[in-house]
C-alpha cells in the first residue's frame, strides 16, 4: 500500500478534532473568461467585434471535449456590456433589452447562448444598472419634460414618470452635472454622461427586474452587478438592501442564477456585502499590482503568509454568507495587464501569478488575453487592446481596438505563436485550468495551512470537500528549495513556472522556483 503523508496535515487533524468543511457551492465554482467583445473576434471585417465573432471562437474557451487540451477550459463567459451605447466601453446603456449594432442582433446574442450552452458554458451579462446614458429615452423625456419648468416649479411624476427616474436638484451638489438649457442639476457621480438612476422608485427597480427577465429568457445565465457601491454612493447599508432585494427576487425567479458584484473596497467592506445573498464579489485584495497575488511573487508577502490569507479570507466570508463564492481575479478590464507588473521577466512571473489565481477556491475570472501576456496600461481603451490572436493586424478576426487606443506593442507572442509551445504562458494558464477544474477540492473545497510544514518559501496548503482531498506544496520563491515531510508524498500533478521538474528523493522534494505541487491524500 503507497504511504500517503498527508491524512494528518493539520495540528487540528493530528489532534482528532472535527475539520470543517465549509459548504461552497459546487455548481458556481469554476473559471469565467471575461470578454469585451469590442476587441475579441470580427467575424465581418469591419474591425470592431461582435457577437457571431466570439460564437466562431467557443472552441477556444471550451470545446467540450474531454481529449483535447488546446481549449482553455473555462465553464463561464462574462461579456462586458453589450447593449446599445454611444461609447465604445457601452457602460452608458441606450436600452437595457438591446444589442449595440456594431455587435450584432438579438439574434446573435441567441446563437452564442445556444452554442456555449452546447459547450457547457455558461454566459452572465455586464449589467450596469446604477447610471444609464443621457442619451436613454428615460433621460431624454425627463430632460425634455424639465425644459418646460421653471426653477419655481416641483416635478411631478404624474406628468412625466421618467422625471422621477433620476435625481434632479435645482441646487450644485457634488456629483451632480447642469442639465443644459434648464435651472436643473442630474446626478452623475461617474460621468455627466451617466446619469444615476433612483433606484428608489419602484417603477426603476421593475424596470431593472424586467430586463433581467428578458435576458434570462433570451439565454443568459446570471450578471456580473457593476459598481455595486455607486448605487448609493457614501452609503453601503443602502447599497446591500438593494442588492439583497434583487437577490431575493432573482432567487426566486430562476434558481439556479449566478450573479456576481463588483465591490470595490478594502475585504473587510465587501465581505460584507456577502449579506446580501448575491452568490460572489470580486477579490480586489488579491488583484492587480499592488495585491496579494503579485506581492506573493515579487516576495513582499512571503508563502506562509500567503496561505494565511486564502484561509483567512475564506472563514470571513463564510461569516457574512454561509453560501458566499470568492470570485478569485488577478486583473481585469479596468486594471494595467499583469504583463507589466513584474520588470525583467521571461513570463515566468506572469504565469506563476496566474496558477495562484487559479489554485484559490470559488469562482475564478481570466480577462481575455491575459492567457497570452497581452500588455496594456495607461488610459482604459489600452486596457482592452485587440486580442493578440496574431501578430498580422490583417488576420481573420483581428479588431482595430477602441478609437483612442494607443500603440501597445506586446511583450510575448501571439495565439499562433503560442498554441503549439508547451513552454508558453499560453501552455501554462490552459493546463492550471484544466488542473482546477479537474479537482473540485481546488474550485470549492476549505483550505488549511499547515503552520508547521510553512515557511518563508514554501506553504503546505490542505483542501477538503466532503468528496475529495489534497494538498498543494508551492514554492512561492525565486530559486529552489526543498521541503522535507513526514512521509513519502504522492505527486499528482506539477504547474511549474519554469518549466523545471520537481526532485523526489523518499522524503524530500527539491522544488523549483514558482513551483505548485498536487499531492494525493490519503483516503
Amino acid at each position: 500500500m503507497k504511504n500517503h503523508w498527508m491524512a494528518g496535515l493539520t495540528l487540528a487533524l493530528a489532534a482528532g478534532l472535527a475539520f470543517p468543511v465549509w459548504a461552497m457551492p459546487a455548481d458556481n465554482c469554476g473559471t469565467c473568461y471575461e470578454v469585451f467583445v469590442y476587441s475579441f473576434c470580427d467575424s465581418n471585417g469591419d474591425g470592431i467585434g461582435d457577437l457571431p465573432g466570439l460564437t466562431g471562437k467557443l472552441d477556444y474557451i471550451n470545446d467540450n471535449d474531454p481529449q483535447t487540451d488546446r481549449d482553455l477550459g473555462c465553464d463561464m463567459i462574462w461579456l462586458m456590456p453589450v447593449f446599445p451605447s454611444p461609447t465604445y466601453h457601452k457602460y452608458d446603456a441606450t436600452d437595457f433589452t438591446g444589442i449595440d449594432p456594431a455587435y450584432g442582433t438579438l439574434e446573435d446574442f441567441t446563437a452564442l447562448a445556444e452554442a456555449a450552452h452546447d459547450r457547457g458554458i455558461r454566459l452572465i451579462l455586464d449589467l450596469p444598472v446604477n447610471h444609464t446614458s443621457t442619451e436613454h429615452p428615460w433621460f431624454a423625456q425627463a430632460s425634455e419634460y424639465l425644459r418646460g419648468l421653471s426653477s419655481e416649479e416641483e416635478i411631478n411624476a404624474a406628468d412625466c414618470p421618467e422625471a422621477a427616474y433620476y435625481h434632479f436638484s435645482t441646487e450644485p451638489q457634488t456629483g451632480y452635472a447642469p442639465l443644459a438649457g434648464t435651472p436643473w442639476y442630474y446626478e452623475a457621480q461617474f460621468w455627466e454622461g451617466m446619469p444615476d438612476l433612483n433606484l428608489d422608485n419602484p417603477e426603476v427597480v421593475a424596470q431593472i427586474h424586467d430586463a433581467m427577465a428578458f435576458w434570462m429568457e433570451k439565454g443568459a445565465d446570471g450578471f456580473r452587478l457593476d459598481a455595486v457601491t455607486s448605487y448609493y454612493t457614501g452609503d453601503n447599508q443602502a447599497n446591500i438592501r438593494f442588492l439583497t432585494d434583487l437577490a431575493s427576487y432573482a432567487k426566486e425567479q430562476w434558481p439556479d442564477i449566478y450573479m456576481v458584484g463588483e465591490c470595490w473596497a478594502d475585504q473587510q467592506t465587501y465581505a460584507k456585502f456577502y449579506e446580501s445573498g448575491i452568490d460572489s464579489f470580486f477579490d480586489f485584495d488579491f488583484a492587480g499590482p499592488e495585491g496579494v497575488i503579485t506581492r506573493t511573487v515579487k516576495g513582499s508577502v512571503k508563502a506562509a503568509a500567503f496561505g494565511k490569507r486564502l484561509a483567512e479570507e475564506q472563514a470571513l466570508f463564510a461569516e457574512n454568507g454561509q453560501q458566499a463564492v470568492n470570485a478569485p481575479f488577478f486583473t481585469n478590464h479596468d486594471m494595467a495587464r499583469s504583463a507589466g507588473y513584474f520588470t525583467k521577466d521571461d513570463g515566468t512571473r506572469v504565469r506563476f501569478a496566474w496558477g495562484l489565481n487559479m489554485m484559490i477556491p470559488g469562482n475564478a475570472f481570466l480577462y481575455y488575453g491575459e492567457e497570452l501576456g497581452m500588455k496594456g496600461s495607461g488610459i482604459d481603451e489600452n486596457k482592452r487592446a485587440p486580442m493578440y490572436w496574431s501578430a498580422d493586424p490583417d488576420a481573420p478576426g483581428m479588431c482595430v481596438g477602441p478609437p483612442a487606443m494607443e500603440e501597445v506593442r506586446m511583450k510575448y507572442g501571439s495565439w499562433e505563436e503560442q498554441n503549439e509551445d508547451e513552454g508558453s504562458i499560453l501552455s501554462y494558464v490552459r493546463k492550471a485550468i484544466h488542473l482546477r477544474m479537474d479537482h473540485p477540492a481546488i474550485r470549492c473545497g476549505t483550505v488549511t495551512l499547515d503552520e508547521d510544514l510553512s515557511n518563508d518559501h514554501i506553504c503546505v496548503l490542505r483542501y477538503t470537500t466532503d468528496e475529495e482531498q489534497l494538498s498543494l506544496i508551492v514554492n512561492t520563491f525565486k530559486e529552489a528549495d526543498e521541503i522535507t515531510l513526514p512521509e513519502t508524498p504522492v505527486i499528482a500533478d506539477t504547474l511549474s513556472a519554469t518549466g523545471e521538474e520537481p526532485v523526489l528523493s523518499e522524503n524530500t522534494i527539491v522544488l523549483p522556483p514558482f513551483t505548485i505541487l498536487v499531492v494525493e491524500n490519503a483516503d
